[in-house]
C-alpha cells in the first residue's frame, strides 16, 4: 500500500479535486456574465463526512441473498453542480454578479492552497518519521 493511499491523503486529494471542479464552474459563470438568461451555478458544498470510509479502488460488493443490499464503493465521485440563487438578476435574466464570483474564486483558491499545504506537510511528516537517524 502506498503512503498516499492512507485515508487522510485520499480525503485531501478528494477535496483538491472538488476545488478544481468548483474553479471550472465559477469560471463558466464569469465567462457567461453577459449571456441573457444564464443562471449562476455552484458546486454542492464539500463535506469530509461524505468521504469517510471511501476507497479509491473501485470495489463493488456482491449480494449472496435477496435480502442483502447492493452497494458500490467509489473514490471518484462526480461533483454535483447546482443552480445558485442570487439576489441580483439583470433585465436580461442573467444572475451572475462578477464581484461575487471573483470573491468565490479567491476563496476557492485559498482553500485549495490550504489543502495542498496540508498534503505536503503530511508527506513531510511521514518522510521524517521513516528517515534513518544518523
Amino acid at each position: 500500500m502506498a503512503v498516499t493511499d492512507l485515508p487522510l491523503f485520499q480525503a485531501l486529494k478528494s477535496k483538491m479535486q472538488w476545488h478544481q471542479t468548483r474553479q471550472g464552474v465559477l469560471a463558466e459563470n464569469i465567462a457567461n456574465a453577459d449571456t441573457p438568461g444564464y443562471q449562476a451555478r455552484d458546486v454542492k458544498e464539500y463535506s469530509f463526512q461524505d468521504h469517510i470510509g471511501r476507497q479509491a479502488f473501485g470495489l463493488s460488493t456482491s449480494t449472496t441473498a435477496s435480502g442483502h443490499i447492493a452497494a458500490t464503493i467509489s473514490g471518484q465521485g462526480a461533483a454535483k453542480v447546482e443552480e445558485h440563487d442570487t439576489f441580483e438578476i439583470t433585465p436580461s435574466g442573467n444572475s451572475v454578479v462578477l464581484e461575487e464570483q471573483m470573491m468565490k474564486i479567491t476563496e476557492n483558491q485559498m482553500d485549495y492552497q490550504a489543502a495542498t499545504t496540508l498534503y505536503t506537510k503530511g508527506l513531510g511528516l511521514i518522510r521524517t518519521a521513516l528517515a534513518k537517524t544518523v
